[in-house]
């Protein structure tokens, strides 16, 4: 389809990656050393589920990349236009912000942080822009409660996945 760069579409597997480099690199240190921080800040909150191990964050990446390259795929199979790829944009913007939360939760770092305010949050803003100056009919309000309902399911399935994979049997 023309008018809607390769760039929009596989920007967002590009931004995914750049972003989740940030979470591979730092994830798995991050979950060990904060839970004892977070255990005693809010004890009612199951925190152990939370520490994952380097094994475990590089299979939930690698799952999630997946999903990113086959939304992006659907998007430049559509220009743009297919509905996967608008609610996974949608979702990644919100994971953004999602970031952004837990960081105020945190009261500090958080795997992702850094990226999301410079990397997925913009992101998500020009290709949405971009989407809309080439003309194509962005579904926003849908493809942003597909993607808010999407992204807990996805997230979830992914980890989930990730940690039956690779626990010890």
């Amino acid at each position: 389809m023309d008018g809607v760069p390769a760039a929009v579409t596989w920007g967002l597997l590009a931004a995914w990656a750049v972003h989740d480099a940030e979470e591979l690199a730092t994830m798995a240190r991050w979950t060990r050393e904060a839970r004892p921080e977070l255990e005693r800040r809010y004890p009612r909150v199951p925190w152990q589920r939370l520490e994952m191990s380097q094994r475990q964050v590089n299979v939930a990446i690698g799952l999630m990349g997946g999903v990113m390259a086959g939304a992006s795929a659907a998007g430049a199979l559509t220009g743009g236009r297919s509905p996967v790829f608008q609610a996974v944009l949608a979702g990644f913007g919100l994971h953004g912000v999602g970031h952004l939360a837990q960081s105020a939760v945190a009261r500090g770092y958080t795997p992702g942080v850094v990226t999301a305010p410079v990397v997925v949050i913009p992101f998500t803003v020009w290709a949405w822009w971009r989407l809309k100056a080439s003309g194509v009919p962005a579904a926003s309000g849908r493809s942003a409660l597909a993607g808010l309902a999407a992204l807990p399911l996805v997230l979830g399935g992914v980890h989930a996945l990730a940690h039956a994979l690779t626990k010890r049997r």
